[in-house]
């Protein structure tokens, strides 16, 4: 078996990770692309000198455009059309091999015939000049035509060429990394075993049983090299949680096919113990790291730098304390950017309130809405009010089949990364998948109505720059945004770009079903809302007095399984002067 890894010894005192993080890419970023890497220390957390030569397995160089595909689940879609035209140029390439053979095997009958049937014959065979002749044409030049024949690289050359054509529409690395993130953010909101994903399955461990969270009508299992990448990006994160979870799977799959390598593979059995090895040795799991080991030498005896990991961890069992190989163990990896992690899942989890009291408070009603607006007499909208603190409502059947549909498609062609506000700019995120596309819209087109629509429901003037330009959001692989605020908490915040204040009230509009996950959570005040096709929710974002109302802290919950679209329309303070008049007074 071909070793795609180049093995680099080096003794140091301390342990090793992944060229590709991200703190390297500066001034290694050029040793990062080759085969052979320097690796750099991390401090070492026992109290003895271990000396370890630690190698990855290296990647292929990818272009440097930025991938963001996963971003939204139509690029996604997008994306089988593009394998469709792979599938016909290797369906090509597959018949000009048959033929290239069968002529192989027809020149190898022809000559085993010879040799059956006439040279075994008397030896006046030879005798037949034509006979001589052709035996020593064919050696002179049919044989050579054979073996030297071109028609197999310019077969492969046409397969890459064809290949190439299509290389700019293909996922980049960084979808690839996406991608993966995405399956473990799934993994860690709604507490998915990965078992379970394994086999195409969307459980949780409740009260000691598997349970499914959802039974999706398309279920497909993951390979040992699917597993293997999966844990491979957690582990160039220095993030042992998920490399563990998802390399012990990879192992055991691999392990199921007797460890056969398959030319599409990335990865191989011996690639998923050593990274597993390590990443056990990471969480102080030093014992299990020694038996991992052991059973890659089983496989590749002569690995000098696996021998030398073996004699130190045996070392490390022998003179070290159990205490001090503790290490830090299996434990998640915590978030900057999401203080408030418990309560987002759980109601991400629930689809609910955490409290079913919530819902229970008897101010809370349904009702046929016309806001006494003369538009809205003779078609009242159906009006959920969810919370009133913050003043939270649902429109049912907001917006028609025709309108959906138009809206998406003015909004494909401009459908960008979303960002996030950044001081004085903004920025792409991890903490928000999406992306996003601004549509203006003229009195007598979709947009136009559809805001005098919302005019009409709140009574607030949401012509620009009253009011933002509608905002198309399509989410992606495990697309979410964490919890945020949408009006400003700085005074640098883009918001005030408009220079019409802060933004008063959001009205979001559902463009799409889900079929699991996508609620949206209102975190402080205890309650999620599912995603309802075609129906619109508002809130206020700001008390009266102007200032941020902090009970709408609110996120997107990861889309589980679905093509998630919405629709955000921002409404800002100035213009609002008759429509909603301001107070002194803190609580209103």
């Amino acid at each position: 078996m071909n070793r795609r890894w180049k093995l680099v010894s080096e003794q140091i005192c301390g342990l090793h990770r992944s060229c590709s993080s991200s703190e390297q890419r500066g001034a290694q970023s050029s040793r990062c692309r080759g085969r052979a890497v320097d690796f750099p220390v991390l401090e070492m957390k026992f109290p003895m000198c271990v000396y370890l030569s630690w190698t990855l397995l290296s990647v292929a160089v990818v272009p440097l455009s930025v991938g963001e595909m996963y971003t939204s689940l139509l690029n996604v879609k997008q994306a089988i059309s593009v394998e469709r035209k792979l599938i016909d140029y290797l369906r090509t390439y597959i018949d000009h091999e048959v033929e290239r053979l069968e002529d192989i095997k027809r020149f190898y009958a022809k000559v085993s015939d010879l040799h059956n049937e006439l040279y075994k014959g008397p030896g006046t065979a030879m005798a037949n000049p034509l006979v001589a002749f052709t035996l020593i044409k064919r050696l002179h030049s049919e044989w050579l035509n054979v073996v030297y024949s071109n028609e197999a690289q310019e077969n492969t050359q046409a397969l890459r060429s064809s290949y190439e054509e299509e290389e700019a529409e293909l996922p980049k690395l960084e979808d690839l990394q996406g991608a993966a993130k995405g399956l473990m953010r799934l993994q860690d909101v709604y507490a998915l075993q990965v078992t379970s994903l394994v086999k195409g399955r969307f459980q949780r461990v409740t009260n000691g049983e598997s349970v499914d969270v959802y039974l999706p009508t398309v279920s497909l299992p993951l390979s040992g090299d699917d597993c293997f990448l999966v844990g491979k990006v957690a582990y160039e994160q220095g993030d042992y949680y998920h490399s563990v979870q998802w390399l012990e799977e990879s192992v055991r799959l691999f392990r199921g096919t007797g460890g056969e390598w398959s030319p599409e593979n990335e990865g191989t059995l011996e690639d998923a113990l050593d990274h597993l090895a390590f990443s056990h040795f990471k969480t102080g799991n030093v014992s299990y790291a020694l038996s991992l080991s052991q059973e890659l030498l089983h496989h590749d005896p002569l690995n000098g730098r696996v021998l030398q990991n073996v004699e130190k961890y045996e070392k490390l069992l022998v003179t070290s304390s159990a205490t001090s190989l503790k290490g830090d163990g299996l434990r998640r990896p915590t978030s900057s950017n999401l203080r408030t992690r418990e309560a987002y899942e759980t109601l991400c989890q629930t689809r609910g309130s955490q409290q079913p009291a919530h819902f229970e408070n008897p101010k809370l009603f349904c009702d046929f809405f016309t806001n006494d607006d003369p538009g809205l007499l003779l078609l009242p909208v159906r009006r959920e009010v969810l919370s009133l603190q913050p003043y939270v409502v649902l429109y049912h059947d907001f917006i028609t089949d025709t309108e959906v549909e138009d809206i998406k498609g003015l909004a494909q062609p401009g459908l960008r990364r979303s960002v996030v506000a950044a001081g004085e700019k903004q920025a792409t995120a991890e903490y928000r998948i999406s992306k996003s596309a601004w549509l203006k819209g003229s009195a007598q087109s979709t947009v136009g109505k559809l805001d005098q629509k919302i005019s009409m429901l709140t009574g607030l003037n949401v012509r620009h720059p009253y009011g933002e330009y509608l905002q198309v959001v399509n989410y992606g692989i495990g697309g979410h945004y964490e919890p945020h605020f949408d009006h400003a908490t700085s005074a640098s915040s883009p918001v005030f770009k408009l220079k019409t204040g802060n933004r008063v009230a959001t009205f979001m509009i559902y463009l799409s079903s889900v079929e699991a996950g996508g609620s949206t959570a209102f975190i402080y005040a205890n309650f999620s809302v599912p995603v309802v096709e075609k129906a619109a929710i508002f809130w206020w974002n700001l008390h009266r007095n102007g200032q941020g109302d902090e009970d709408t802290l609110h996120a997107g919950c990861p889309v589980l399984i679905g093509d998630k679209w919405v629709a955000n329309k921002w409404i800002h303070e100035h213009g609002q002067e008759f429509q909603h008049r301001c107070s002194l007074n803190p609580d209103e």
